[in-house]
C-alpha cells in the first residue's frame, strides 16, 4: 500500500501505538481542559513523527485515507485481476487469498477473519467442543488474557491456567507439571508483551510435545508469525506443522487494512466458518481487506528477514548508545531481539521521555522513539517503548544510531532539569 518502500511492519504495532498515546497522555486531572490538553499533545506528537526525515518504520496508520486508497486502486491488480467481481460473503478474492495463506502455513484449509480476535476465539471454542475440555493452557500475558476484556470467559465459556508467569514462552517441564487437564496450549509466537520473544526452536518442540502427552492439541497464535523464520531457520510451513491450527494476521507485520486467517484440518475450519457467522464476521465485502494482504503477502513478506538482521544491529548500537550515555540504567530487551520487534527500558517517566522524543523529531527532523508507557504493574520512574525496525531502519548505520541516542538522552536530562 502507498509507497511501499516506506511502509513497514510497523502495523504490527499499531493496536498498542495507539492505546500507548492515549495512556501516556492521560492527566492527573480530569474534565474538558484535560482531554483537550492531551488531545494536543497526541497531535503535537503525530506531527513531529510525520515531519520527521529519518524514522525506523512508517506506519500506514499515519496516512492520510485518501493516499492508502489511491495507492492500493495504483497497486491492487499487481496482485490480483481486477476486472473480477468482488467478492461476496467470502468467495472470489478472499476464498484466493485463504488458498494462499493455507498453503503457505502447510495446512489444508483456512478461512478469513475480519479480526484476529474474532479468529483465536471461534478456534479455541471449536478446539474445546472437540476435545470435551474447555481449559486453555497460555501465558498470562497472551493476547487474550491482556487486550480481549476477558473475551474468553465471557464470550466463549472458556477458561484459562498459565502454566508458567516467567516472561517467556512455557518450558515442556512447566507443561507436564501443570496441576490441571487442559484441552488446549495456545502459544502466541512471539510473545509480544513479553518482549516479542520466542524459545529455541526445541524448547518449542519439547512444548508441543509435552502438550500432546497430556492429550491436549496445539494452537498457535501466530500475529507475528511472519517475523518469526530467521529465528527458527525453519519455513513458515515447518513452524505452523507443529501445530493443530494457526491464526496469522494481515494488518500488523504485512501493512494490510485488517483481517486474519486461521488455518487447521478442514473439518475444524468449517466448524470455524460457522462460528464466524455467528460471531458477526459472515462480512458482504472484503476485498479491499483482503487486496492489501495479498500485496503484503508479495510485498512485504519476503523483506521481513532483512529487518529482523538489522534490527539486531539497531538494538546492539542502541545499548553502545545508553551504555555511553549519563543515564544511570537500561535495557534492551531482548539482546539480540529475536524479530524485528524489541523493548528498550529506561529509569524515568513516561512524560519525560515522550517529550524528549517529540523534542528529537521536531529539533533534528529524526524520530528514533515514538511512544514511552509505563509497566503494567505502574511503577514509578520507569518507562518502555516498543521499537520495530523496518524498511526506512535499514538505512540507519550503527554510529547514526548512537549519535541519535546520544541527541535523545541530551533531551531527556534537560526536560528532567
Amino acid at each position: 500500500m502507498g509507497k511501499t518502500s516506506e511502509q513497514a511492519a510497523g502495523t504490527d504495532r499499531a493496536d498498542r501505538v495507539h492505546q500507548a498515546e492515549r495512556d501516556g497522555e492521560k492527566l492527573h486531572e480530569a474534565g474538558p481542559d484535560g482531554e483537550k490538553t492531551a488531545q494536543a499533545a497526541r497531535r503535537r506528537r503525530l506531527a513531529a513523527w510525520l515531519a520527521s526525515e529519518r524514522v525506523m518504520v512508517r506506519a500506514p496508520m499515519d496516512r492520510p485515507m485518501g493516499e492508502r486508497l489511491a495507492a492500493l486502486a495504483a497497486d491492487a491488480g499487481s496482485v490480483y485481476d481486477l476486472d473480477e467481481q468482488p467478492d461476496l460473503y467470502g468467495d472470489g478474492i478472499v476464498a484466493e487469498l485463504e488458498r494462499r495463506v493455507a498453503a503457505l502455513l502447510g495446512f489444508p484449509a483456512a478461512a478469513f477473519f475480519p479480526t484476529g480476535t474474532m479468529a483465536q476465539q471461534v478456534a479455541l471454542r471449536c478446539w474445546a467442543g472437540r476435545t470435551g475440555n474447555s481449559t486453555v493452557a497460555l501465558h498470562p500475558l497472551a493476547h487474550p488474557e491482556v487486550h480481549e476484556g476477558g473475551a474468553l470467559s465471557v464470550v466463549s465459556g472458556l477458561r484459562t491456567v498459565h502454566p508458567t508467569k516467567e516472561p517467556r514462552l512455557p518450558t515442556a517441564a512447566e507443561i507436564q507439571d501443570l496441576a490441571e487437564p487442559f484441552g488446549t496450549l495456545m502459544l502466541e509466537l512471539p510473545l509480544r508483551d513479553a518482549g516479542f520473544v520466542l524459545p529455541s526452536w526445541d524448547e518449542l518442540v519439547a512444548a508441543v510435545d509435552a502438550a500432546r502427552e497430556r492429550d491436549a492439541v496445539v494452537h498457535v497464535d501466530g500475529a507475528r508469525l511472519w517475523e518469526c523464520v530467521p529465528h527458527f531457520g525453519r519455513s513458515l510451513a515447518e513452524i505452523a506443522g507443529l501445530a493443530d491450527s494457526v491464526y496469522v494476521s494481515f494488518y500488523k507485520s504485512l501493512n494490510g487494512l485488517s483481517g486474519a486467517v486461521l488455518a487447521g484440518p478442514p473439518e475444524l475450519v468449517e466448524e470455524a466458518r460457522v462460528w464466524r457467522h455467528r460471531y458477526g464476521g459472515q462480512l458482504f465485502h472484503q476485498y479491499p481487506a483482503a487486496l492489501t494482504a495479498l500485496l503484503g503477502l508479495e510485498r512485504e513478506l519476503p523483506r521481513l528477514p532483512s529487518y529482523v538482521a538489522h534490527a539486531r544491529v539497531v538494538a546492539a548500537a542502541l545499548a553502545e548508545g545508553f551504555a555511553a550515555s549519563a543515564v544511570p540504567w537500561f535495557r534492551v530487551h531482548p539482546e539480540p531481539p529475536h524479530t524485528h520487534q524489541f523493548q528498550v527500558w529506561l529509569p524515568y517517566d513516561p512524560d519525560v521521555l515522550n517529550e524528549a522524543a517529540v523534542r528529537q523529531a521536531e529539533e533534528t527532523k529524526t524520530a528514533l522513539f515514538r511512544v514511552w508507557s509505563a509497566p503494567a504493574a505502574g511503577i514509578r520512574g520507569l518507562s518502555f517503548t516498543e521499537v520495530t525496525v523496518a524498511e526506512p531502519g535499514l538505512e540507519w548505520t550503527a554510529e547514526e544510531v548512537r549519535a541519535a541516542v546520544e541527541e535523545f538522552v541530551t533531551r531527556v536530562l534537560e526536560t528532567r532539569s
